[in-house]
């Protein structure tokens, strides 16, 4: 509930303070006094795009506050949340207009876009009136407020959308890949039979090179090995150390202890000869090879390299590209079965979605039909019991809310032909119209505060006062503001204000002031009778405020 307003140096505005009550609010004022502009500014508070400069002349900066009640389960209570704002009890909206055309915005105290004061509002306040186009006079909309009326839950049908979109990607996806495949399978088959004729090892390219290297070194480096092997063979160091190993022997015996030590490192040595003799040996054999075995080593290795560049990975790699190129190769040849069944996913999904979508049209034909019902229990209290409203339930788009196209017409007289509440219905037949829906739209739906600006014009008497007596129960379930030129609309509120302009040194300013029991008297005599406002004019209004 909007419980005040508070309005600083906006368009002919200078100071202005509004407390706002539970219930049915009036604003009157002869024209031009500056009723719209309450509504520009609270406009312009809750975001909406309106008047490109609201700040009065000569003053630095307009600046409006809105304070409202926010109790718990408000819709509001979620946008806070999303904007990372704590949610209190009350609710308090601040901007203001720089003279330099920048605009700046606070909720609670903390900084926030436009977009934030938006969305807000679509949760705190709905405006209404003969030129609706954010709300119920847009056809795009009127599906929406059918199930409002009705109180669907489409949680099953945008699951049911959502599952056949998500069959519908997964196939896309899978015959895409199908098709890339199938435009290489020739590569792919020939490649993974490359690989896997050569079967190439990790690491083996290392092990190739070194002994590649080995080999074309070993003629240069065998043969003074071979004479190293024979300067150490038995003809050579061995047989002299062991000559001389013989001669110490036969002398020790003489030597009194002192050839032990020669002895004893003689045959260390003579072991230690025998390790390196087995060394070259083995190097000696190693080196001794069939020049056609360098020929198969350096063919291997070359062919290993010229793949690895012709894939453009490292050698190492070509055993784990050979993987993938066998998986894709599988995926090609399993690709058929897979996208059968995923077109079977798609089917059933599909049919899903459908079995959902014709599930909620009936259920939106019979609501149709149940707000019909109730939109003709309201036109007859508003003097339209001869008009007819339809609402029509057609093929329209598929989507996540279904596959219908609603649409609210109406038929002012039996016979006539039916259309759009816009381009049908008169200016007052309009107004009833629009008053007749939101009261059968709106219901128990707490925290609302409606606003309709001048809703009753061009209805009178009679029938105005029928308006007036729709308004009073609306606000019995909402906070309800009405700007009104009707005395018998402005009779039902339970809270009456004046509009008026005055002028203070040669400058225009708008006040709005609260009228007590004999003030709402002297207006509505005054919207009764005009300027000069009579004895029976007064009667009148007592009679109308009863």
């Amino acid at each position: 509930m909007l419980r005040s307003l508070e309005i600083r140096d906006v368009l002919i505005i200078d100071r202005l303070d509004l407390a706002f009550q539970p219930g049915l609010n009036v604003l009157t004022g002869e024209t031009g006094a500056g009723k719209s502009i309450l509504l520009d500014a609270l406009g312009f508070v809750l975001g909406w795009r309106g008047r490109a400069e609201l700040v009065r002349s000569g003053a630095d900066q307009g600046e409006v506050t809105a304070v409202f009640d926010l109790p718990q389960g408000h819709a509001a209570r979620a946008v806070l949340d999303a904007a990372g704002i704590a949610a209190e009890d009350e609710l308090i909206l601040r901007r203001i207009n720089a003279a330099d055309g920048r605009k700046t915005a606070w909720v609670n105290d903390r900084r926030v876009s436009g977009e934030v004061l938006r969305d807000l509002s679509d949760t705190l306040v709905e405006l209404h009136g003969q030129h609706d186009d954010r709300g119920l006079l847009n056809p795009r909309g009127h599906r929406a407020l059918l199930d409002t009326f009705a109180g669907f839950d489409l949680a099953s049908l945008r699951n049911a959308w959502r599952a056949q979109a998500q069959a519908r990607g997964a196939l896309a996806v899978a015959e895409e890949a199908l098709a890339r495949a199938r435009t290489e399978e020739d590569y792919l088959r020939h490649a993974v039979a490359e690989l896997d004729k050569l079967a190439p090892e990790p690491g083996e390219e290392a092990t190739l090179d070194a002994r590649r290297r080995l080999m074309q070194g070993a003629e240069r480096i065998r043969s003074d090995i071979a004479r190293a092997h024979a300067a150490l063979a038995e003809d050579g160091a061995e047989a002299a150390m062991r000559d001389a190993v013989r001669w110490l022997e036969g002398a020790a015996d003489r030597a009194e202890g002192r050839l032990e030590g020669a002895l004893a490192a003689l045959n260390r040595a003579l072991i230690e000869l025998g390790d390196a003799q087995q060394g070259v040996e083995d190097t000696l054999r190693a080196l001794d090879f069939n020049p056609v075995d360098l020929e198969a080593v350096e063919e291997r290795l070359f062919a290993i390299r010229a793949l690895a560049r012709k894939h453009g990975v490292l050698a190492d790699d070509l055993g784990g590209f050979a993987d993938d190129l066998r998986a894709r190769l599988a995926a090609l040849e399993g690709g058929v079965a897979g996208i059968a069944a995923l077109r079977v996913a798609v089917t059933q999904a599909e049919a899903a979605y459908l079995d959902e979508a014709a599930r909620v049209t009936a259920m939106r034909r019979e609501a149709a039909g149940r707000l019909d019902a109730a939109m003709a229990a309201e036109l007859a209290p508003l003097k339209m019991e001869r008009a007819v409203f339809v609402t029509e339930v057609a093929a329209g788009e598929a989507g996540p809310e279904g596959v219908d196209a609603v649409t609210f017409t109406v038929a002012t007289n039996p016979g006539a032909p039916s259309g759009a509440l816009n381009k049908i219905a008169s200016g007052g037949e309009l107004s009833r119209f629009l008053l007749a829906l939101k009261v059968c739209l709106t219901g128990d739906t707490p925290g609302l505060t409606l606003i309709f600006d001048e809703i009753d014009r061009g209805v009178g008497g009679a029938t105005a006062d029928a308006v007036g007596r729709r308004l009073q129960a609306l606000a019995q379930t909402a906070q309800v503001l009405v700007v009104t030129h009707s005395p018998q609309v402005a009779a039902r509120g339970a809270h009456h204000w004046r509009v008026e302009k005055r002028v203070e040194r040669e400058a225009t300013l708008s006040t709005v002031t609260p009228l007590d029991a004999p003030a709402r008297v002297e207006e509505i005599a005054r919207m009764l009778a005009g300027d000069t406002v009579t004895g029976a004019a007064r009667d009148a209004a007592r009679a109308l405020l009863g």
